[in-house]
């Protein structure tokens, strides 16, 4: 299966200042994480809030630029496009965001909103545009004469669906999607859900999907990619995943997902808060948290390896093969 977006090491560091007379820090929102999406598939990326998976969605966005790592989409050097490659990936690669409140012009109608891509990107006649907006709003489940509507005569659901309808007006092959159901009532949410996986039956679309909620994820993924503090701790198939987690902060999220956790909950759990990305631990970046820490976890960092068909960042992994939860002893 031929990978639409092929992402090698990728990395993103941020400088932060700390005022005129003090030597800026350096952030590593996205330490080294690679990954492969074909058309027709999803990869969910999860993880808690600074995790570092909405930076990620920056980097295949073009909205920000990798610091190191290579970023190839549908064969494009998308980490370093020419003016003319950067406008071809950009009516490729189409963004949903978190919020269908915020991202909609509530001065515009639908009809205008979902135009203006078309007017920006291509030399499609006035009568050409309103049909694809036509066809569009049809496809995601809205009637057509909605075009003649403002933002605020519809639903929050409505209103998502507005914006996967804008996303898809350029055709794309890839959408990012942040958090796109995160705002939306738990029954909007399955509604949204089930027009995802319809799309991507029909049109054969790629998605990252952004998400901190595994209950979701379970719903919409193939494959998962679990980040903690910007490097990738656990990493493959869905079935594998959900089946039996292999790193302790993938149990956690589980355990703390009502519905799914089968681990018992008081070994499971993580502990404390999510350190400053600013001063990392030095050994293991879930050492401090992690319910089964030793002295190597401290010291050394382990490895994204494979282990049981997928590819886990723990010393101990093999240990949680078999549905055993106890960990090192």
């Amino acid at each position: 299966m031929t990978a639409l977006i092929e992402a090698r090491e990728l990395e993103r560091t941020y400088e932060i200042g700390q005022g005129l007379f003090h030597k800026s820090l350096a952030l590593r929102a996205v330490g080294g994480v690679s990954f492969d999406v074909a058309a027709g598939r999803t990869l969910a990326v999860v993880g808690e809030s600074g995790c570092g998976k909405s930076t990620l969605a920056r980097l295949v966005t073009m909205i920000d630029k990798p610091t190191a790592g290579t970023l190839v989409i549908d064969g494009i050097d998308a980490a370093h496009p020419t003016s003319t490659q950067a406008r071809e990936l950009r009516r490729k690669v189409q963004l949903v965001f978190q919020n269908p409140y915020g991202s909609l012009n509530p001065r515009k109608k639908i009809g205008s909103i979902l135009e203006e891509p078309l007017l920006i990107n291509t030399d499609l006649p006035a009568k050409d545009r309103r049909e694809r907006v036509r066809d569009i709003l049809q496809k995601v489940g809205l009637r057509p004469e909605y075009a003649r509507r403002y933002p605020h005569m519809f639903s929050g659901g409505q209103r998502q669906r507005v914006a996967i309808a804008r996303a898809l007006m350029l055709r794309p092959r890839l959408l990012v999607a942040d958090e796109p159901v995160s705002a939306l009532d738990v029954s909007v949410q399955a509604q949204i859900l089930n027009l995802f996986a319809d799309l991507q039956r029909d049109l054969d679309i790629a998605y990252l999907f952004i998400s901190h909620d595994l209950g979701v994820v379970r719903h919409i993924a193939h494959d998962v990619l679990v980040m903690y503090l910007g490097l990738a701790v656990e990493q493959g198939p869905k079935e594998r995943i959900f089946a039996r987690a292999l790193h302790p902060y993938t149990q956690a999220l589980l355990a703390s997902t009502p519905g799914m956790g089968r681990l018992r909950r008081d070994r499971a759990l993580a502990k404390g808060e999510l350190p400053s990305p600013l001063a990392p631990p030095l050994g293991c970046v879930f050492s401090t948290r992690c319910p089964h820490v030793t002295d190597k976890c401290r010291a050394e960092r382990p490895a994204l390896r494979a282990v049981d068909g997928r590819a886990v960042a723990c010393h101990y992994a093999e240990q949680f093969i078999g549905g055993d939860d106890s960990g090192p002893s």
